[in-house]
């Protein structure tokens, strides 16, 4: 079960143990001791998540880790980066969604490696199933030689901003048509990034979004959030400054790898 949410973890068994042996047992003690649930799990979890990250440095890949409510247009944009760098960078996903391999379709469609995990019924992933994900992912034509590594986590401003996943980066994307107090209401999602997209600008004139008051409230939140408004589609509005970002991260840990 998730410590954060009460939804079913991720890595949680998928059955049920019973243990009924047709007799009792006594299992009083004259000692106590009280366990801290949630302090072990979320231990395990950020070992795990070290691991990860040193795997993908190993390497020599850049993680990160996407975060947004649904419909904010993650996949969307995975779409759009992977044409725009398609020859230059070698791109790879992880597709986190809790039923379908409908976003996994799409990005396959592209053309390059990606593995979708579905929770069945969690609102987030976790360091052990991206652990598992990845290594499938290595597996498939391509998976070998990896330069950006996306995380594309399941639809929800909540669990996914506590969990690590191993990831070097955690973006965090608001839509235009979802309103401009996404930091005030969900700020944990913000104080645990370290980019902010705003997307779908081209709808601007039509939704109440006030763009530089979003942007104040995250940056109130997190002075060194980088901010970046963004239409996804090609030419659109921020998108060579999201590619630069990109670029300047995998260039960045080829340096550390000479």
């Amino acid at each position: 079960m998730c410590d954060s949410c009460g939804c079913p973890s991720p890595s949680d068994h998928n059955h049920d143990h019973t243990h009924d042996h047709g007799h009792t047992h006594n299992h009083s003690t004259s000692t106590t001791k009280t366990v801290d649930v949630h302090t072990s799990l979320f231990a395990a979890n950020d070992a795990l998540a070290k691991t990860n990250r040193e795997h993908f440095e190993e390497i020599g890949a850049v993680a990160l880790n996407l975060i947004s409510s649904p419909g904010s247009g993650k996949t969307t944009l995975l779409e759009y980066t992977i044409e725009a760098l398609k020859g230059e960078i070698n791109i790879a996903v992880i597709e986190g969604d809790i039923e379908t391999e409908r976003d996994a379709d799409r990005i396959r469609a592209k053309g390059v490696p990606v593995i979708q995990l579905t929770t069945g019924g969690a609102c987030h992933l976790d360091a052990a199933m991206t652990h598992r994900g990845f290594h499938q992912l290595q597996k498939q034509p391509g998976g070998d030689k990896i330069d950006l590594l996306f995380i594309e986590n399941v639809g929800n401003l909540v669990c996914p901003a506590t969990f690590d996943l191993g990831e070097h980066e955690r973006v965090v994307l608001v839509s235009v048509p979802e309103g401009p107090d996404k930091p005030a209401k969900y700020p944990k999602a913000f104080t645990s990034s370290h980019t902010f997209l705003i997307t779908k600008t081209d709808l601007l004139p039509y939704f109440d979004f006030p763009v530089p008051e979003a942007s104040a409230e995250a940056l109130q939140l997190n002075p060194h959030l980088r901010v970046i408004d963004l239409c996804a589609s090609k030419g659109g509005e921020g998108f060579e400054t999201w590619l630069g970002y990109l670029r300047e991260l995998v260039a960045n840990m080829r340096g550390r790898a000479k």
